[in-house]
């Protein structure tokens, strides 16, 4: 691994210990060399993934730039950071299993919007706007009435406080 600082690539492991969720490893590593330190995460990859963009243009798959887009829509958004992570993975699976290592860009996108309707409403129109490239207001009408149609999921019943009894 090369060292970020001097760009050394002769680096040592001091330590190796899984994420909270154990899908990745975290590695803390030190240069020899300069003396830095800095951490790394190595995680599974079943397959090397192509996006196909819109215009026929094909860049390899970047997680990096997926949870960026996603922390992007989530912005000053009160979301558990480990719900997002499972997101994130869940996605990246998904994306990996479908058999093909080409995958088209809108393909990835509707995952997003799917992931984030799950998370938040407001991070989910936010993203929605950039993806569908929003133009007018009415665009943004049409998305939060489809989210208004969708039934909210169900709560456990509260208990009615009984009214009181006024005296006599």
């Amino acid at each position: 691994m090369r060292c970020p600082y001097c760009g050394s690539l002769d680096t040592q492991v001091k330590d190796s210990r899984p994420t909270d969720d154990s899908s990745s490893i975290r590695r803390r590593r030190i240069c020899p060399d300069c003396g830095g330190r800095f951490t790394t995460f190595e995680r599974v990859q079943l397959r090397e993934l192509t996006v196909v963009k819109r215009s026929g243009r094909r860049v390899p798959f970047d997680r990096d730039k997926l949870q960026q887009s996603v922390e992007v829509a989530l912005r000053k958004r009160s979301v558990d950071p480990e719900r997002v992570e499972r997101m994130i993975n869940g996605i990246v699976r998904q994306l990996e299993s479908m058999g093909d290592g080409e995958v088209p860009s809108e393909t990835v996108g509707e995952l997003v919007m799917e992931g984030l309707k799950g998370l938040d409403d407001v991070a989910y129109v936010r993203f929605a706007s950039v993806y569908k490239n929003f133009r007018e207001a009415k665009d943004f009408e049409e998305i939060l009435g489809k989210l208004a149609e969708e039934p909210e999921p169900e709560e456990t019943p509260r208990l009615k406080k009984k009214p009181a009894q006024s005296e006599q």
